[in-house]
C-alpha cells in the first residue's frame, strides 16, 4: 500500500497492504481535492462508498459437486442517479478493485453528465474453466444475491470483462421473474432481440475513436498517418483499431492476452479481427507479423498508445520506457498515479479512462433509455449522439485543464467530482 493512502479511508475489512486500485482511486482525489473550493468539505463522500455488498455464490458443477464463488456488488454513490457500472468475471476479482471500478464509474458518468451514480460488481471466477451450463448458474446465483440492490431505478449492471451479451440476457431474465414480468431497464448491454441498444458492442472503442479525433487537434497531430499501438484487442480495442485503420492511421501493434503482433508498415486490423476470433480470440501465431516481448511493446516509437485491457499496466516500472506522443486509456485505471507523474515529466500527455473510454456507459444510457420509453433508435441516431456527447465532455475537460493548469486527468476528475459534490451538496443530508 502507498504510505499517503490515509488509513481511515480504507474500510477495516480491507487489508491495508492489498489496497490496490482503490489506493490509485485515493490517490487521485486527493489531487482533485485542492480544486474543489467550498466543496472540499464534502470530498470525504467520494472516498466512502455508498454500499457494499458480498456475496456466496454456491452452484452445482456439471459432474453434480457443489462449490462457492465469492462475488461483489459496490455502489459508490448515486447522489446524480441510479447506480450504473459492469459485471465481471476474473479469478483475480477483489473487493478493492471493484470499490475503485465503482468509483470510477461515479466520475465518469459524471464528466460526461449522464444522470446515473457509480456501482460495479464482479464474481472471483475463471469462465475458462467452466461450461455454458455452470456460467448460467453462476450468472442466475449471483443475480438472485444482489436483487435486493439492482433494478431499473436503483443500479443497472452491464458487461464488462469475460461477461457479454448472453450473460446480461441470463440476469435480465433472473431478475424479471423474480418481478413476474419482463424487466428490460434491469440491465444493459443486453442482445438486440431483448430490449439492448443498436451500437453498443462497439460504443467503447468508437468512442475512444472519437476522442482521438479531438485529441490530436489539441496537440497539433492528425489522425490520418499516425502511427498506433494497443493493448487489448476484445471489443474496446478491436473496435478502435479498425475504426483507426479506416480513417487512414497505421496501427503497427497490438498486444493482448495472447501475445504482440507487429508491423512497421501497419497491421491489417480486419484480417487480424477475423483470425482472433477463428483461433480463440487470440493474436498469438497470426501470419506474416512480428512478435515483440512486452518491454519492446511499450517502448515502441508511436504516435498514439491506447492501454485497452486492464487496470494497473503502465506503472513506474515501465512509464519511462513509453515513446508515444499521446496516451489514450481505453482500460479503467491502466496507469498508476506514479505512472502519471513519469509520464508527465516526459511531456507525454494522458487522456485519462474516466473520459476516453465512457462511450459504453454512454450508450447503456441510451439503451436505458430506450427501454424506458419503449421506443428504439437506429444505429446512426445512436452514432451521433455519441459522438456529441463524446465531443461536448472532450470540450468540457479540455476547458478545465486551462483554467486550472492541470492534467487532463485532473481536470476531468475536478469536473466529475463537482458536479457529484453539487448534487451531494443541494441534496443535503438525511436525518
Amino acid at each position: 500500500m502507498n504510505t499517503n493512502v490515509e488509513q481511515s479511508n480504507i474500510p477495516s475489512f480491507i487489508d491495508p497492504h492489498e489496497v490496490g486500485a482503490w489506493g490509485m482511486y485515493l490517490r487521485q482525489v486527493d489531487r482533485t481535492a485542492p480544486y474543489l473550493g467550498s466543496l472540499t468539505r464534502w470530498a470525504d463522500t467520494l472516498r466512502h462508498p455508498k454500499r457494499i455488498l458480498i456475496v456466496d455464490i454456491p452452484i452445482r458443477l456439471d459432474n453434480g459437486t457443489v462449490t462457492h464463488f465469492e462475488g461483489y456488488r459496490v455502489q459508490h454513490n448515486v447522489s446524480r442517479g441510479p447506480g450504473k457500472g459492469g459485471v465481471r468475471f476474473h479469478p483475480q476479482v477483489s473487493l478493492p478493485e471493484v470499490m475503485a471500478l465503482a468509483a470510477w464509474m461515479s466520475t465518469k458518468c459524471a464528466v460526461v453528465n449522464l444522470p446515473f451514480g457509480g456501482a460495479k460488481g464482479g464474481v472471483r471466477i475463471d469462465p475458462r474453466k467452466y461450461s455454458m451450463a455452470e456460467l448460467e448458474r453462476v450468472t442466475r446465483r449471483y443475480t438472485s444475491e444482489i436483487i435486493q440492490v439492482i433494478g431499473p431505478e436503483q443500479d443497472i449492471p452491464a458487461p464488462d470483462v469475460n461477461t457479454n451479451a448472453q450473460v446480461m440476457s441470463w440476469m435480465m431474465d433472473t431478475y424479471s421473474i423474480s418481478k413476474g414480468y419482463s424487466v428490460k431497464a434491469a440491465v444493459t448491454g443486453k442482445p438486440v432481440a431483448l430490449g439492448g441498444s443498436l451500437g453498443r458492442v462497439e460504443a467503447t472503442g468508437r468512442g475512444i475513436y472519437v476522442i482521438a479525433t479531438e485529441a490530436v487537434k489539441t496537440f497539433g497531430m492528425q489522425l490520418k498517418g499516425a502511427r498506433i499501438a494497443i493493448q487489448g484487442f476484445g471489443n474496446v480495442g478491436g473496435t478502435a483499431a479498425r475504426l483507426f485503420q479506416e480513417a487512414g492511421a497505421k496501427v503497427i501493434a497490438i498486444y493482448d492476452q495472447t501475445g504482440i503482433v507487429y508491423d512497421e508498415q501497419g497491421l491489417d486490423v480486419k484480417a487480424l479481427l477475423n483470425y482472433a476470433h477463428e483461433h480463440g480470440g487470440g493474436v498469438k501465431g497470426a501470419p506474416g507479423v512480428t512478435t515483440l516481448k512486452p518491454k519492446e511493446f511499450w517502448s515502441l516509437k508511436t504516435d498514439i498508445l491506447i492501454p485497452a485491457a486492464l487496470e494497473g499496466q503502465i506503472t513506474k516500472d515501465n512509464a519511462g520506457l513509453i515513446r508515444a506522443k499521446l496516451v489514450i486509456e481505453g482500460a479503467n485505471g491502466p496507469t498508476t498515479p506514479e505512472a502519471d507523474d513519469v509520464l508527465a515529466e516526459n511531456g507525454i500527455p494522458v487522456v485519462p479512462d474516466v473520459l476516453a473510454n465512457a462511450g459504453g456507459v454512454t450508450v447503456s444510457y441510451f439503451e436505458w433509455v430506450q427501454d424506458l420509453e419503449s421506443f428504439f433508435w437506429d444505429e446512426n441516431t445512436i452514432n451521433h449522439r455519441l459522438e456529441d456527447v463524446m465531443r461536448s465532455a472532450y470540450k468540457a475537460v479540455t476547458q478545465s485543464a486551462a483554467e486550472h493548469h492541470v492534467s487532463l486527468r485532473t481536470a476531468a476528475f475536478i469536473l466529475g467530482c463537482t458536479r457529484i459534490l453539487e448534487a451531494r451538496e443541494v441534496r443535503g443530508l438525511y436525518p
